[in-house]
Formats: structure tokens, C-alpha cells, sequence
């Protein structure tokens, strides 16, 4: 149990003594009320709205209620002090001791501090990345394949179960483009001069091995052959080798997914018809003709008759089309039965998509719903595009040119993590600059290298104690006198403590970025109290002429470590022991 649901707890039982009293009526809906830390932490450790929220449904007057709450609350042996503010906030100020019992507690649960079971267990189906499969990977993939992972492993450490798929789009006409562009390939491998990749191909040299394994198996049987005869192969052969490199590439990352689902599987298995024939039943599907297009209607426009789904019924601002005019299923007809697919197996379903599909929100957030009931939460994260500098200048990328920078080299060149890192420094709907430079800068502006440092500069304390001649035996930190630590060094646990709350509160938001910017005000003030020391030997954290502060010190240096490796691997970034 956390500190802020040890005082969630207590504030619970104090209104339930009020309830007893009939100070409060039964059956209030306790929902909305809060243990945070306050807003301002001149005010105290700890603040609840417990007054603010119930005093309404109660009848009664806030400040009134906050004065008999807060009268229940200084019975605890852990407060200190309470005061109501304003209308009637509950400040709460805490003994120093509830302070060092949280080390106690750091130390304890070790990579279990902050773990959550707030997700209950509910299973979340994750869907990220699920770039078409033409070609390795690129920066354009980067940030959302991050974002998708960590939310991921974030949920997961919040108590939720976690599917973590990517789709692969391999039934549209993007793969009889790789399908072609692989046959140029196969011919250049057979000997012939194709010369420059005709317009409309993909033209990185990313196909040149697939082109020539197909050659080697093959001989020259589909070099001069109608399309008819090689395409389907080919794009069978094109799609798996692709998957193969975008895996590779994902691995560099550390990134692995559960499922890849097939766009092309789903719909040889029906499942288009399926989710059809469940809205038909529901009278969410009817033939209708589509309004022209708004503006100058095309010369070559004429009205078709086509099966549509009621999105209106479901927020959208026009009902959707699931199959275009020859038969075929539309992009959306496809989404929608997958989302089905999906529902089938996951309580909640999220989809990490790139913010140029802004506009497609609406229509599957409405299919979900019609094909769930409302059943399945359905949520879509937006992540806008990264741009890539280097020294302040852009770096040119395009994937259909061949010339795109591929994820592999970034990775390469400053690291996984610094990577990772990154891509989560800013909300995921913030536009974002990634420059080559600045990444890997040794220096506070840089929160990977600060955060990093951090922790290296806590494994350095053993190594620099023992060539101070400190001794420290076994179990020395387990036994350390916690009350030599001060009121400053305390201040740092306050914060410390608050790891287990924005775990949830990110979990609860579904915002990973939050793990980022509480590391980098963690460790902005382990630094503050480690620079501390530079001036003044006695505020160093060994003190080699003081034992007892030098291990309460180091006690509290390793909690501080831990819950930096407790955040870091929510983020998949390894905490180093050392900077180079």
C-alpha cells in the first residue's frame, strides 16, 4: 500500500465515522475524492477534496464538513498538523518519520515500488507501429512505436493484462507496389539492366537481397512473365521479407509484439462479411447513395449506390461507406472488422496513430461502439511527427525516394535508449525536434543524459566510499539511523513518495510522457542536494569523519536510485552505472 492510498484509506474511514455520526448520509459516491500532494507545498505533504466533493450531494456546508473531517484526521498518529484552507480544502502536514518509513518501504518492495493494481486486471489490446510493410523502418515510425511500448509496459506496471499488436496492411495496393518493385529487383538480380526505378516504385535498395533470393530460387521462370503469374508470389515473398527487417528494426528498440495480425488473413477468414452481417442485424447498415462531393462536384462524379454504416447514430458528421463500388471493401470496412477482431479478445482497445489520421477517428471510435454495444472502451492516442536536425539544420527524408533515415541508423548512432528517451520528453501530441546533437549533450538541458546521471552518480557512491576508506558492511543501509537525515534531505523523499501516484495518475491518463518529466524533477533535485556538497563538506553524502549520516545518506541515495530504474524501465531505458 502506497502513502496515498494508506490516506485514502483514512480518509475513507474517517467519513465513514461521520456517516456513523449522521454528520454525513449513507451512500455518498466517494468517486471523485482526492489525496494529492498540494498545489502549493508551503501548505503541507498532503491535500484532500473530500469536503469539496461531498458537501453538495450532503446538503451541507463545505468548510463545515472539512472542519468535522479534518477533526478525524488529526487523531492518526502520522499527522502533524491540519489545516482547511479556502471552501474548504484539507491540508494534511506529516510527521518526519512517515517520511523515512517511505525508504524503509523503497527499499523493501525494490522494482515492485509504485507497481499498481489499479488496472484490475483488465486486458488492453495496444496497437502501435503497424507501418505498411514496404520497407525498414523509418523516423516517421519512431515516435509512435515508443509511445505505443511504453504505454504498454506502463499499464502493465499499473495491473492492467496487455496485448501489444501491430497490423500489417498487406491487402491493399501499396503491396502490389512492393510486389512490382520486388520483380524490378528480381530482373536486376537476373542480369538486366532496368536502369533508374520507374516513378511509382519503391526505389531503396532495401528490396536488392529480396530480389536476388527470389532470383536463386527461381532462375529466370517469372523474368518475362505476365503480371498475372508472379504478383501474388511476389507479394507473399515482398510482405514476409519486409517483416522480417521491420521486426529487426523494432528489436533495435527493444520493442516486441504479441500479435501481427493480417490485413489480407482477416479478410480471406470473412471477418469483413461477419462485422457486416452483425450490423445489418442491428439496422446500422443500409444502401444508400453518398452525398456529392462538397465543392466542384467532378465531371466524372455520378451517384452509386453503396452499403453504409450509421455513424451519425455514433458522433460522426457523415455515415461511412464499407465497400467502394466494384465490391470492395474500403479502408474503413477493413478497420472495422479488425477493431472487431480485436474486441473479441481485450476489454479496452487503444490505438496509437499517427496525427495525419486525425480525420479517421471518429468513424472506427463509432464502429467500435456499434459492434461492442459500448462495451469495449476505445480510445486513439495522436502522435505528431518528429523533426530530425542535426546541429539546428533539417535532415531531409523520403521514404519513396530511398533516401528516408531509417530508425536502425538513428538507433546506431546515439542509442537505444537516448532514443527512447526522447521521444518521450514531450507529450505525444506536441509537435517535437529530434536533433543529432543536442541528444546526446552532456548537460542539464539534456533530460536523458540528467536523468542518466542520476543514477550513475548513486552506483558511484559505494565505489567512492571505499576509496574515501568508508567501510560498509552488509546489511549497514537495512539498519541506518534514518533520523540523521534533515529536514532538506527529507524533502527529496516527499518526492520520492510521489512515484507510486503518477505511475497511476499516467496509467489513468494513459500519458507515458509523465514518467519522463517526474525523473527529470527527481533527479533535478538529487543533483540540487548532491551540488549541495560542492561548498559544504558536511552536506556531502559521505561524510567520512560521520558513519551514522554517511549511511542514512546512502540509504537514502539508493531509494532514490531505485525508483529511478522503477521509472527508467516503465520507459524501456536501461539506468546506466556509468556516464562515458
Amino acid at each position: 500500500m502506497t502513502l496515498f492510498t494508506r490516506f485514502t484509506a483514512y480518509v475513507d474511514a474517517a467519513l465513514d465515522a461521520l456517516t456513523v455520526a449522521g454528520t454525513l448520509p449513507a451512500d455518498l459516491d466517494r468517486r471523485n475524492v482526492t489525496v494529492e500532494p498540494p498545489r502549493d507545498a508551503t501548505h503541507g505533504d498532503l491535500a484532500t477534496n473530500a469536503a469539496m466533493v461531498l458537501a453538495k450531494p450532503a446538503r451541507t456546508n463545505p468548510r463545515a464538513l472539512a472542519e468535522a473531517l479534518a477533526g478525524e484526521l488529526r487523531a492518526l498518529p502520522e499527522v502533524a498538523e491540519v489545516s482547511v484552507a479556502g471552501p474548504g480544502f484539507i491540508n494534511l502536514k506529516l510527521h518526519d518519520d512517515v517520511w523515512r518509513e517511505e525508504i524503509a518501504t523503497i527499499r523493501q518492495e525494490g522494482g515492485d515500488y509504485g507497481r499498481s493494481t489499479r488496472g484490475q486486471g483488465v486486458t488492453v489490446n495496444i496497437e502501435y507501429v503497424s507501418a505498411n510493410p514496404t520497407g525498414p523502418m523509418h523516423m516517421g515510425h519512431c515516435r509512435g512505436a515508443v509511445v505505443g511500448d511504453a504505454l504498454a509496459s506502463l499499464l502493465e506496471f499499473a495491473g492492467n493484462k496487455v496485448i501489444r499488436e501491430y497490423y500489417v496492411n498487406d491487402a491493399g495496393g501499396q503491396v502490389d507496389v512492393l510486389a512490382r518493385s520486388t520483380h524490378l529487383r528480381y530482373r536486376e538480380a537476373l542480369g538486366e539492366a532496368v536502369g533508374a526505378v520507374p516513378e511509382g516504385l519503391y526505389p531503396g535498395d532495401y528490396l536488392v537481397p529480396v530480389g536476388q533470393a527470389l532470383a536463386q530460387e527461381f532462375g529466370d521462370r517469372y523474368a518475362a512473365a505476365p503480371e498475372g503469374e508472379w504478383l501474388a508470389l511476389f507479394r507473399t515473398r515482398a510482405v514476409a521479407a519486409m517483416l522480417v527487417l521491420i521486426k529487426d528494426d523494432l528489436a533495435l528498440l527493444g520493442i516486441h509484439h504479441d500479435i501481427f495480425s493480417s490485413e489480407a488473413e482477416l479478410q480471406a477468414a470473412g471477418k469483413p462479411e461477419a462485422a457486416e452481417a452483425v450490423l445489418r442485424a442491428r439496422d446500422l447498415i443500409y444502401d444508400g447513395v453518398l452525398e456529392a462531393p462538397k465543392g466542384e462536384t467532378p465531371e466524372d462524379w455520378e451517384p452509386v449506390e453503396l452499403p453504409l454504416f450509421r455513424s451519425t447514430k455514433f458522433g460522426d458528421d457523415q455515415d461511412r461507406p464499407i465497400r467502394k463500388s466494384n465490391g470492395n471493401w474500403t479502408y474503413f470496412g477493413a478497420d472495422m472488422a479488425y477493431h472487431f477482431q480485436k474486441a473479441a479478445n481485450a476489454d479496452q482497445l487503444i490505438d496509437i496513430w499517427g496525427a495525419d489520421h486525425a480525420g479517421t477517428v471518429k468513424r472506427i471510435q463509432a464502429a467500435v461502439a456499434a459492434l461492442t454495444e459500448g462495451a469495449t472502451r476505445f480510445d486513439v492516442k495522436l502522435v505528431q511527427m518528429v523533426r530530425l536536425l542535426r546541429g539546428g539544420e533539417p535532415v531531409k527524408m523520403s521514404k519513396r525516394a530511398g533516401n528516408f533515415v531509417t530508425l536502425a541508423d538513428v538507433v546506431r548512432e546515439v542509442g537505444k535508449d537516448v532514443v527512447r528517451f526522447t521521444m518521450l520528453t514531450r507529450r505525444a501530441d506536441a509537435q517535437m525536434d529530434f536533433d543529432f546533437a543536442k541528444v546526446v549533450e552532456a548537460s542539464k538541458e539534456n533530460p536523458v543524459f540528467y536523468v542518466q546521471y542520476a543514477h550513475a552518480r548513486v552506483h558511484s557512491l559505494h565505489r567512492r566510499a571505499t576509496e574515501a576508506g568508508i567501510a560498509i558492511g552488509d546489511g549497514d543501509l537495512s539498519r541506518a539511523d534514518l533520523s540523521r537525515l534533515d529536514t532538506e534531505e527529507l524533502a527529496l523523499v516527499r518526492l520520492a513518495s510521489q512515484f507510486p501516484r503518477v505511475v497511476e495518475t499516467a496509467a489513468t491518463a494513459r500519458e507515458p510522457h509523465r514518467i519522463a518529466f517526474y525523473l527529470y524533477d527527481l533527479a533535478a533535485e538529487f543533483h540540487a542536494l548532491w551540488n549541495a556538497g560542492n561548498d559544504r563538506p558536511d552536506r556531502r553524502f559521505l561524510v567520512p569523519d560521520d558513519h551514522g549520516v554517511t549511511i542514512a545518506r546512502l540509504s537514502l541515495a539508493a531509494a532514490i536510485g531505485q525508483i529511478i530504474r522503477n521509472g527508467l524501465a516503465i520507459m524501456g531505458v536501461e539506468a546506466v552505472a556509468e556516464m562515458h
